[in-house]
């Protein structure tokens, strides 16, 4: 089917995704675009996202379609809200799940009060080292590239911000966290700082982004629903 006026896609959508976790953005943002040009037989179609979530993270991406990818800039600087679970008691080089497991720490001294402690002491503005195992560039390659062929990188610290901590769960070794924070701040990170701050060890093990700005996941499309979505909008194009 094509049509001689643009699509709703091609004059441009905000669509809320909910990320699967082992999907790359990128990933994610191919699959919308190939769905919507072979539902609605588009041939070229501008699409993009605002914020990068890590593959082994799930949750809310922002997708902006046509037109909509002008307004990309204007989602990025919004706060975030992630539901983090945190491994104490070990460390890994990428902070997460993609590496193995490479030091272990004692995790018998942490209590429910003093990890509460700790992470009021997160509340507000910070100075975070990014991962190695991410896509900041340093001389025009990924930090991650010369991580995974073993060279050796410093990154420059960051300046974050914490707006809200609260604490879902406690657990050892694993707790959840809730974290509403500026952008550009590594989730990753805080979970290797975090853990440091418990004079311990820690490392992400889950991660959901649940919010972004006024936007919720809870509003979001899994691919399933969109695909019926898009057919909805195919019928009544027709």
């Amino acid at each position: 089917m094509s049509s001689e006026k643009p699509t709703i896609f091609e004059e441009g959508q905000v669509l809320l995704f909910n990320k699967p976790a082992y999907w790359t953005s990128f990933d994610l943002v191919n699959k919308v675009r190939i769905m919507i040009r072979s539902a609605l037989g588009i041939k070229k179609l501008k699409v993009g996202h605002a914020g990068t979530l890590d593959p082994l993270a799930s949750g809310l991406m922002i997708v902006c379609t046509g037109k909509a990818t002008k307004k990309i800039d204007s989602f990025r600087d919004l706060d975030k809200e992630y539901v983090a679970t945190i491994h104490l008691g070990e460390t890994t080089p990428s902070f997460d799940l993609e590496t193995e497991t490479d030091r272990h720490y004692p995790t018998g001294h942490i209590t429910e009060e003093n990890l509460r402690k700790v992470l009021d002491g997160f509340l507000g503005e910070q100075k975070q080292l990014p991962p190695i195992y991410s896509a900041k560039l340093i001389a025009g390659k990924r930090a991650y590239e010369y991580a995974r062929q073993g060279i050796e990188k410093e990154l420059e610290p960051v300046t974050v911000y914490f707006r809200e901590i609260e604490l879902l769960s406690f657990g050892i070794p694993e707790t959840k966290i809730r974290l509403v924070c500026s952008k550009g701040t590594y989730i990753r990170s805080f979970a290797r700082d975090f853990g440091e701050a418990l004079k311990s060890g820690g490392y992400l093990s889950a991660l959901e982004r649940t919010s972004i700005g006024q936007f919720h996941v809870s509003e979001a499309f899994t691919i399933e629903k969109f695909q019926e979505y898009l057919e909805q909008v195919k019928s009544i194009s027709c």
